[in-house]
């Protein structure tokens, strides 16, 4: 298996076959979304809980323009290699470019590669990362194998963050409330709606202990903030993958950008973080 085998829609599982102009779409999605607080406080709180040991190697899979990667590379407690790595050349080139505009270049080696099967040394890593990373997969459970078997046995750890977007809402002023928007949404942008629901099971069959865990939800009310560019994003992103044409996301996204306007708008998802280690 592999991401070229990928059956959902899901233009973000997709950046290695999109065009430039969806690819810088989802670039600037990538960014504004890894700049919200709520994003930040997210990897500070699970870095915290990984208590990094002076030279603990990071691997960051599917890091996209390098948010998680970057934030990483910041924090004070972090001396270690980072290597970070996405399907798409695109995205990589943008991460690299970001990283050298931060001063953060010789901090985070960036890499192209599938997360399926990576084809790096076995036990390399203290810790890998899947940040957004395992709601646009083909396969979660070879995933987390791929990503167990690059973990060092014994103290290797990981982390899994990500929306679970089964959750997702926006409210609309259509006679269902938004119920058939959302179902767009969520196939045009999500492999797999479900499966941090499944996690305690999926990294339990891969062989990984639970260590901690935390959930949350992200709700705008009144005005759109963390939803905001999302939204934006929608006018390229859904007809790109054809869950409604262009007519009908500009006229959804219009209708949720004059909700925000008129401070009546309503976004919600939940999301969850899981720390597991590797014992062998």
């Amino acid at each position: 298996m592999d991401q070229t085998q990928l059956q959902a829609p899901d233009v973000y599982g997709r950046t290695f076959q999109m065009d430039e102009q969806t690819l810088g779409v989802i670039a600037t999605r990538l960014e504004a979304r890894g700049r919200h607080p709520f994003f930040l406080r997210v990897i500070d709180e699970y870095m915290g809980e990984l208590s990094l040991t002076a030279g603990e190697s990071v691997l960051d899979i599917g890091c996209g323009t390098g948010v998680a990667a970057r934030a990483i590379a910041r924090r004070p407690d972090m001396h270690g290699p980072i290597t970070a790595i996405d399907i798409s050349e695109h995205l990589v080139k943008a991460g690299r470019r970001l990283a050298e505009e931060e001063g953060l270049g010789d901090r985070i080696d960036f890499r192209v590669g599938d997360a399926h099967g990576l084809g790096l040394p076995e036990g390399g890593f203290d810790v890998v990362v899947m940040h957004t990373l395992i709601s646009h997969v083909a396969d979660p459970a070879a995933v987390l194998a791929e990503g167990k078997r690059l973990l060092r046995p014994g103290t290797g750890r990981m982390v899994v963050f990500d929306g679970d977007y089964a959750s997702l809402t926006l409210a609309t002023d259509a006679a269902d409330g938004g119920e058939a928007t959302d179902r767009a949404v969520q196939r045009g942008i999500i492999a797999q709606p479900r499966v941090m629901r499944a996690m305690p099971r999926l990294l339990a069959e891969a062989g990984l202990g639970l260590l901690w865990s935390r959930a949350y939800v992200v709700a705008d009310i009144g005005r759109a903030d963390y939803c905001a560019p999302m939204i934006t994003s929608f006018r390229v992103l859904l007809p790109k993958v054809g869950v409604m044409t262009e007519a009908e996301a500009n006229s959804f996204a219009d209708g949720l950008e004059r909700a925000s306007a008129e401070n009546r708008f309503f976004g919600a998802s939940n999301f969850y973080t899981y720390l597991a280690g590797r014992s062998a």
